[in-house]
C-alpha cells in the first residue's frame, strides 16, 4: 500500500503488524468487530500478528481469518521476525513492541485498557486509544492524511 502525505511524505508498505495483548485484544480475546476490520484490511495488505500468545489463544482467536501468525518469546525476536516483513506498519503498546514500532515505515502506540508503555508511546507516530481506530486509519488513507499532514 502506498499514502502520499503532504508535508510528510510517501508511506509504503507490504504488511501491517500487530502485537496481541493489550493492542488487538484485552486478556488474548479480540472483539468480533475487531476480526472483521482485520479481514478487510488483509485484502489489502499482509496482516500478522506476533505474540508471545501469554494467555494461550493465539491459534484459536484467528482460526479462519487471512492473516498470519507468528509466536514470539520477546521483544529482540518480535523485531527480528518483523524485518522479514519489511516495509511495515507496526501496531502495539508495550515494551517489546519498541523495536518493532523504530524500525517500522508507520508506528502506532494503542492505550487501550492494558495501557501503554512511555517507550512503546515514544516510538510510534500515531497514538490511539483503541485499535479500531488504528485499523480505519489503514484502510481509509484520508483519515491518516489528516493526523499525519504538516
Amino acid at each position: 500500500m502506498r499514502v502520499e502525505v503532504p508535508g510528510h511524505g510517501r508511506i509504503e508498505f507490504n504488511a501491517v503488524l500487530f502485537d496481541l495483548n493489550g493492542t488487538l485484544g484485552v486478556e488474548g480475546r479480540v472483539p468480533d468487530d475487531v476480526k472483521e476490520l482485520l479481514e478487510k484490511l488483509a485484502g489489502r495488505c499482509t496482516v500478522v500478528v506476533l505474540s508471545a500468545d501469554t494467555f494461550g489463544t493465539l491459534e484459536e482467536e484467528f482460526k479462519g481469518l487471512p492473516v498470519r501468525i507468528e509466536r514470539v518469546s520477546n521483544g529482540a525476536e518480535k523485531a527480528e521476525i518483523a524485518e522479514g516483513y519489511a516495509p511495515y506498519v507496526a501496531v502495539g503498546n508495550g515494551n517489546n513492541d519498541v523495536a518493532m514500532l523504530e524500525k517500522a515505515e508507520l508506528a502506532f502506540c494503542v492505550i487501550g485498557r492494558e495501557g501503554a508503555t512511555v517507550d512503546a508511546l515514544l516510538a510510534s507516530d500515531v497514538v490511539v486509544t483503541d485499535v479500531r481506530d488504528a485499523i480505519e486509519m489503514l484502510l481509509n488513507e484520508k483519515k491518516l492524511i489528516a493526523t499525519l499532514r504538516r
